[in-house]
Parts: C-alpha cells; sequence; structure tokens
C-alpha cells in the first residue's frame, strides 16, 4: 500500500511541468556551482568536491519547494479527510508520499550525471569518494525531506511550510559552525558535542570526502525516522481533531 501511494504522488509530480522546472533549476544551478563558483578549473584537480560541496545549500530551498506540498495542499483542500477514510493508514500515507519525494530528489541527483562525466574526461577521479558522496547526498535529501513532511503536516498554508522547513533545516546545517559552538561555551563539553553532531554540514563533509562512518549514516536514517514519526503524530492528532 505504501508503494502504491508513493507511485501515485510521484505520477503526480510529473502531471504538471513544475517537476521538470525544478529539476531543470536544480541541475543549472548545480553546474554553476560546481564550474564557476567552486573554481573548478582553477583549483586543477578532477574530482567532485565542489559539487558535493554545495548540496547543503542547494537542498536548504530546493526541498522544501518539495516538501511543502507533501500535505499542506491536503489539509487546505479538505482532501486529507479523504484520504484518511481510505484503507491505508496514517504510517503508509506517511511513507508514501515520503517516499515519493525522496525517489524524486534520487532522480534530480541522478540527471547531474554529465556532471561526473565530465570529472571522468579531464581526469580519473576516485570513484569511491564520488560513490559515497552521492550516497551521502541522498541520505541527506531524506532528512531534508523528513523535515518537510513534519512542517508540511502542521499548516495549510504551503508558504508557510516552506520557510518553517527553511529555518528548521537550516538550525541543523549550522548547529556544528563554530559561531554557534561558542555560544554554549559554558555548558559542559558533552552539550557541545552534541549540538556540533547534529549538524549536516559536518555529517555530510565527511561522507563527501569518502569516510563512510556508520555514526554519520545512522544519524540521518535516525533523522528521517524521528521527523516521519512527529509527521505520523501530527497528522493522528488533526485527524482526531
Amino acid at each position: 500500500m505504501t508503494w502504491l501511494l508513493a507511485k501515485r504522488q510521484l505520477h503526480s509530480y510529473f502531471a504538471t511541468p513544475i517537476a521538470y522546472v525544478f529539476i531543470f533549476i536544480f541541475l543549472v544551478l548545480a553546474g554553476v556551482f560546481t564550474f564557476y563558483l567552486g573554481n573548478f578549473y582553477e583549483r586543477g584537480q578532477a574530482d567532485l568536491s565542489a559539487f558535493f560541496n554545495f548540496h547543503p545549500w542547494l537542498y536548504l530551498f530546493f526541498l522544501p519547494a518539495i516538501a511543502m506540498g507533501l500535505w499542506a495542499p491536503e489539509r487546505q483542500l479538505g482532501t486529507i479527510e479523504l484520504l484518511m477514510t481510505l484503507p491505508i493508514g496514517v504510517r503508509n500515507a506517511v511513507l508514501g508520499k515520503f517516499f515519493a519525494a525522496w525517489l524524486f530528489a534520487g532522480l534530480a541527483l541522478l540527471l547531474s550525471f554529465p556532471i561526473w562525466l565530465t570529472v571522468n574526461y579531464l581526469g580519473e577521479p576516485d570513484q569511491g569518494v564520488i560513490i559515497a558522496g552521492y550516497f551521502g547526498s541522498w541520505l541527506m535529501a531524506g532528512s531534508f525531506l523528513a523535515i518537510g513532511s513534519c512542517m508540511s503536516a502542521t499548516t495549510k498554508n504551503q508558504i508557510v511550510a516552506f520557510i518553517f522547513t527553511v529555518v528548521v533545516c537550516f538550525v541543523f546545517m549550522v548547529s556544528g559552525v563554530p559561531m554557534v559552538l561558542d555560544a554554549f561555551a559554558w555548558a559542559p563539553s558533552w552539550v557541545t558535542d552534541f549540538v556540533a553532531g547534529l549538524s549536516f554540514l559536518t555529517r555530510f563533509d565527511a561522507i563527501a570526502r569518502g569516510v563512510l562512518d556508520v555514526r554519520d549514516i545512522i544519524y540521518f536514517i535516525a533523522m528521517m525516522v524521528f521527523w516521519l514519526f512527529l509527521t505520523e503524530v501530527v497528522i493522528t492528532r488533526n485527524k482526531a481533531s
């Protein structure tokens, strides 16, 4: 049932030109950031580090734009009541919509393969590091979308859902930067370490460098599970009220 709902949601993305516009904008920005802002040619190094370095910042605006449509329109139009009357269950509905959005993000990521081809044409990059970077980027995208799913479930307004998602994701991104950690200088070291460990940037940076630490993988999976659970709680509460 989850996959049937995911398939339906995924098809709905491509029923309008919006999905194609999103993917086109993502690929153009990824190319611009990699080859121009990332100083790809000046560095004289055939790798995708510049490509992956900008992913968190691309996702900060690209993925909330996808996630805002997961639940807010259903609540605004009242179709969520119809959806909840179907014998699918809240959990299957939450997972189905999430997997559709995550697959869509994965498709956009895969379509960046011309950048990978270009790097391979210009040199001999470490393919293991590139595969790890793509894998980590997809995991991080899932965390962004899980947060966005929960934010979308809390409101009927897509713009409000978008802003909430950007704010929450931004907090998780910068939690590991020195400026934020300095604000916790008064706290015990375990508090500072905990706050630093919540950072998307810190976790993804290690994976993008080819360091596949199981703790980073578990972190992103745990983030998805936690925020999807909160989504289920919010939907269930709304259904009861």
